[in-house]
């Protein structure tokens, strides 16, 4: 296995006769707050970007540089999100899913080769799951800047509407700083409820408007939703 990111899978893919090769990733998985967003990237293999990692080993700055490369560059991109109530009524797994599948199907090109990190999708399209794929093919690197970046961005925003859980700061994640928060406001209805942290908070976040939605019986699929006893895993925000 490549220790660096590199463009072997992209290349062995044309060699077997692929020519639109999308990279696939999501980020998100593991935030108490707001929803997943996955990103489809279709590189140019003419167009050369530098610098293309994981995006949770780059600094915010280079993301930023980055990402308008990518969407300059790119043959197609497109981005797509799955929201906290949908991720309690699926779970994290299948909303992740359903994010990536919405992102394929809104791609401009149609690809006919798919490098996903580390997941399958019930698409009609050739495809192959990567174990840290962000950190091997440039293509899913990429798709992971573009997802990073926006989820960043949706999360600067919420934080105008809900300023004393310092999602700016967080994304969204279990740091000390947003779990004091939960004990203190309680959860938001943009907080995923079927996270043990956010269900076990003992009051509602103070100007709440709604209450959390019901727990779905099944997933989009037909699999079991939410497993009980779930714990986010720990992703740095920056």
């Amino acid at each position: 296995m490549p220790r660096l990111c590199c463009t072997r899978y992209e290349r062995l893919a044309r060699q077997r006769g692929w020519q639109r090769i999308a990279g696939l990733d999501e980020v998100g998985r593991g935030s108490l707050f707001g929803p997943v967003v996955a990103a489809a990237v279709i590189l140019n293999p003419r167009r050369r970007i530098v610098g293309l990692d994981d995006s949770k080993k780059l600094t915010p700055e280079y993301r930023q540089e980055l990402a308008p490369r990518i969407r300059e560059h790119s043959l197609a991109w497109a981005v797509a999100e799955v929201d906290a109530s949908r991720i309690d009524a699926w779970n994290i797994y299948q909303a992740s899913r359903q994010a990536m599948t919405a992102a394929f199907e809104a791609l401009a090109l149609s690809p006919d080769y798919l490098l996903i990190d580390a997941m399958y999708l019930d698409v009609c399209c050739e495809q192959q799951s990567l174990i840290h794929g962000d950190a091997r093919s440039v293509s899913i690197a990429a798709a992971s800047i573009l997802a990073k970046v926006e989820r960043d961005r949706m999360m600067e925003e919420w934080d105008k509407v809900y300023p004393q859980y310092g999602l700016a700061s967080h994304k969204g994640y279990s740091t000390p700083q947003h779990l004091e928060a939960l004990k203190s406001f309680g959860p938001t209805p943009q907080h995923r409820h079927s996270f043990a942290p956010v269900r076990e908070s003992k009051c509602w976040a103070t100007g709440a408007t709604q209450e959390p939605l019901p727990l779905a019986t099944a997933a989009p699929d037909g699999q079991s939703g939410f497993e009980p006893g779930f714990e986010p895993e720990f992703e740095p925000a920056n």
